[in-house]
């Protein structure tokens, strides 16, 4: 027995909008986030020189069962990682989202990303673990989220 799905014009609008969101964040974190890999052969940091990481604000949008709109807000790249000892110069560009305070756990860092603005903040850590960055907005699915990323800091 053959099985017909009828697909309306607004919920091909609605997954044609949702793919275009999803690709405009993939494209932008990948624009933002890109450098050039480093080598073994590369030359490091000199002493005092930080290394910049760029990450951005992104959300996703979509329309459950009952017709109701779903949106969920996070850090791209969601985890990045650093080497103990090594200088961090972090760029938290806002795209999607009109305000994201936030904290970094464990490193005593905290700041806000607005739209459309760049946020930066400097960090070396000794100690190596995961670190998390955490928007107070959106801490958990009650509130769009759970926006959290992680640092990585490396042994």
């Amino acid at each position: 027995m053959s099985k017909i799905f009828v697909v309306s014009k607004k919920q091909l609008r609605q997954w044609a909008i949702t793919l275009l969101v999803i690709l405009g964040a993939l494209g932008t974190a990948w624009y933002w986030g890109y450098s050039e890999p480093r080598t073994a052969s590369s030359p490091t940091p000199a002493q005092g020189e930080a290394r910049t990481i760029h990450i951005v604000t992104g959300e996703f949008k979509s329309t459950g069962p009952d017709g109701k709109e779903i949106e969920a807000y996070r850090w791209d790249p969601g985890t990045i990682h650093v080497q103990r000892g090594e200088l961090i110069r972090l760029s938290l560009y806002g795209v999607n989202g009109a305000s994201h305070p936030f904290i970094i756990d464990g490193l005593n860092i905290k700041g806000e990303v607005k739209k459309g603005k760049e946020t930066v903040v400097f960090f070396q850590t000794d100690t190596p673990g995961t670190y998390r960055i955490v928007c107070l907005s959106h801490p958990d699915i009650a509130h769009k989220g759970p926006m959290v990323g992680y640092i990585v800091v490396d042994a």
